[in-house]
């Protein structure tokens, strides 16, 4: 923009110009040609001016200080280019050129037109911006769609192997909320991991209870599997995990997990859907809704056999939690509440088995069996052999092993008679 003062001179320039009228045919008859020409410059230079002026104000919505400087910094431009043209013509024509109402109007016409087209192209390039951003987010949504289309498919081809149908599928995860999960061997591999983790998260509390009640912990791995020969004192906790895995992993190879079902029939589209169902969820949450559910009977039934009553009486100093499962109830104690975290990681693992066709197969590995890389893995990594010495036995299985679409899944054992490399 011009500053204050300059306008103000060239005011004060403009009133004390003297106006000397002469006839309009002599005026233009002196070089009508410069006249043309300057009064095209003044068109153009005020059509400049007006764009200069929208991109001044389309700078400000959004706001944007570059722009806005930018668009300034035209504007004045311009007016210094129109304050050129008026000093040139005055200093070229002193006397004051008479034209005709009708060259008037002919010339605000002509004017009006260029600062229009002006405007249009401003416009155009506005809307030409705005298709672009259009068809960007088009392309993205496209790609979001076939994203969507492959999932779907991938989703319908494991739904096929289950025998379930597609609106059987989405009809369930409609009314469920569930997100999809693909029911895949790296899936029931991912659970399994989960199940072992939980056997010696909960064994661990256990031997820190034991040990607080004064119990002989030598004496009760002992009595667990007497002729174990352990390569460290340490070691014995493999004896409380062991005895954990055979109580918990009991009957999994069964549908109903050695549960009573009262003759109800569970389908493979069954399993999947207590899988999901239970995956996200608290177990005590579950059991606050269904207490005397299949799962609630199944957490009372292996809590009675894992934990035994002469172990609660050196706790707690009385029955009483053991009284209340026996009765149908789950008690809200943190001890329990550790034991459903393992439930719940037994009971998903055995929901995904049946949900496969065929099924998945446990297999157990014998006390005494030789070591087989194929289907045993041991949970001592750092073990040596002497020359000499017979192939290791497996002195305890701490977690089952599994076959699942064609693959192996190892089994977890203690090996008897090991050094460890220090």
């Amino acid at each position: 923009m011009l500053p204050t003062g300059a306008r103000d001179t060239q005011l004060r320039e403009s009133n004390s110009q003297k106006v000397h009228p002469q006839p309009m045919e002599e005026s233009m008859n002196q070089n009508p040609e410069a006249v043309e020409a300057l009064i095209s410059k003044v068109f153009t230079n005020i059509s400049s001016l007006k764009s200069a002026y929208i991109q001044l104000q389309a700078a400000h919505t959004p706001y944007d200080p570059d722009k806005i400087q930018a668009a300034d910094k035209l504007v004045i431009s311009e007016l210094k280019n129109l304050s050129e043209l008026k000093h040139f013509y005055r200093e070229n024509n002193p006397s004051l050129v008479c034209v005709s109402p009708q060259d008037s109007r002919l010339a605000a016409e002509i004017q009006e037109q260029q600062i229009l087209l002006k405007t249009y192209g401003v416009m155009v390039k506005k809307f030409q911006s705005e298709i672009q951003n259009k068809d960007s987010e088009i392309m993205q949504l496209q790609q979001h769609i076939e994203e969507a289309k492959q999932k779907q498919a991938k989703l319908e081809k494991n739904l096929k192997l289950r025998g379930l149908s597609t609106k059987e599928s989405e009809a369930s995860a409609g009314e469920n909320g569930f997100s999809p999960v693909d029911l895949t061997p790296d899936l029931f591999t991912s659970i399994v991991e989960a199940a072992y983790k939980a056997i010696h998260d909960f064994a661990k509390p256990l031997i820190n209870m034991m040990k607080a009640a004064g119990w002989d912990l030598d004496a009760a791995a002992n009595s667990i599997e007497p002729t174990i020969v352990y390569a460290k004192r340490p070691h014995k906790k493999y004896a409380f995990e062991s005895h954990i895995c055979q109580r918990m992993f009991s009957g999994f190879q069964q549908e109903n997990f050695s549960i009573k079902l009262d003759n109800l029939t569970i389908t493979k589209e069954s399993f999947f859907h207590q899988f999901l169902t239970l995956q996200d969820m608290d177990p005590l949450d579950m059991l606050g809704q269904s207490p005397d559910s299949i799962f609630g009977r199944f957490c009372r039934s292996k809590y009675l056999v894992v934990v035994h009553p002469k172990m609660e009486t050196s706790f707690f100093g009385n029955l009483d939690q053991r009284n209340y499962i026996m009765g149908g109830g789950h008690p809200r104690t943190p001890f329990y509440q550790a034991f459903l975290k393992l439930a719940k990681s037994i009971w998903l693992l055995h929901r995904l088995a049946f949900s496969f066709d065929p099924p998945v197969e446990i297999f157990q590995v014998k006390r005494g069996s030789e070591f087989s890389e194929v289907y045993v893995g041991s949970v001592v990594k750092n073990l040596v052999m002497d020359e000499g010495d017979q192939k290791p036995k497996v002195g305890l299985m701490v977690m089952p092993g599994f076959w699942v679409g064609g693959s192996v899944i190892q089994s977890r054992v203690y090996l008897s008679g090991m050094k460890v490399a220090e």
